[in-house]
């Protein structure tokens, strides 16, 4: 009988012992997502500014002239962005970020001149453009794991190019004239958005800027008539006020960081006894 009593329980403890090694192993969370790294990616989206132009002048009779006039330009802005994130703990993000962008933003308008009496005389044509831009940006933001709210701002550049058409010929005297002036312009950017990462190294991204580039001024058809040997004059000023706002869809490819392994352990000296 108890032979029998200490196979019984023996085979008890050994199935529950099976049952309890055939349990899982709970797996351990994995750990937060961390923004940290050298990241590349592009962007894509549309631009609209406003660049309020007024403008005084004279023709070569010198009889003088002013008005203004609105240049929005819009179109499509994208390019190339490449930048570095560091997280040093679980929410907060820091970062730095450069950005490149061809854009499609131009604007054209027709606006009749008249002298400060308010007579009429013809009209102006004029049209701007914006070809690149850039930007040198921080980056401050705050992680929920792999979605990332963030601010940024700093340095922004844009070339920049307006013609000028004397279509009636006020100022020069030669209906038709033109001038182009090109230039380039540094402002200030700032803005946000929100980012998320679909896998380990790709993230997806929306955001806002708003650009200032402040204030312009063009010197077109300044005595164009000497080289005709027409009488001197034609002086003319336009004074531009530039800003855009810009709103893209991007993603980005951030490279696994390098963590160097642990130095191997000292050598332990061999004791002998």
């Amino acid at each position: 009988m108890r032979c029998h009593f200490f196979v019984t329980s023996a085979g008890a403890l050994a199935i529950s012992g099976a049952a309890f090694a055939a349990e899982p192993t709970p797996t351990p969370p994995p750990p937060p997502y961390n923004w940290s790294g050298v990241y590349l990616g592009g962007q894509i989206g549309y631009a609209w500014g406003t660049d309020n132009v007024s403008w005084t002048g004279t023709n070569y009779n010198l009889d003088p002239a002013a008005g203004s006039f609105g240049e929005g330009q819009q179109g499509v802005i994208g390019g190339a962005r490449v930048g570095y994130n560091f997280q040093p703990n679980s929410w907060f993000v820091a970062g730095i970020e450069a950005s490149v962008d061809g854009t499609s933003l131009s604007k054209n308008v027709t606006t009749p001149v008249a002298d400060f009496a308010g007579v009429t005389f013809g009209s102006l044509a004029a049209s701007s453009n914006a070809a690149v831009q850039g930007s040198i940006r921080g980056r401050l933001g705050i992680a929920w794991d792999r979605l990332l709210i963030f601010g940024t701002g700093g340095a922004a550049v844009t070339s920049f190019n307006s013609t000028y058409a004397d279509t009636s010929g006020f100022f020069t005297g030669v209906p038709g004239t033109n001038e182009t002036l090109s230039y380039t312009r540094a402002g200030f950017t700032f803005g946000g958005g929100i980012e998320y990462a679909i896998t380990d190294n790709w993230s997806v991204q929306a955001e806002y800027r708003h650009s200032n580039f402040g204030h312009i001024s063009d010197y077109p058809f300044t005595n164009p008539q000497a080289a005709a040997g027409l009488p001197p004059g034609g002086y003319f000023v336009a004074q531009h006020y530039l800003t855009e706002d810009q709103v893209q869809l991007g993603f980005a490819y951030r490279f696994d960081m390098m963590v160097p392994p642990p130095p191997p352990p000292p050598a332990q000296p061999i004791v002998t006894k």
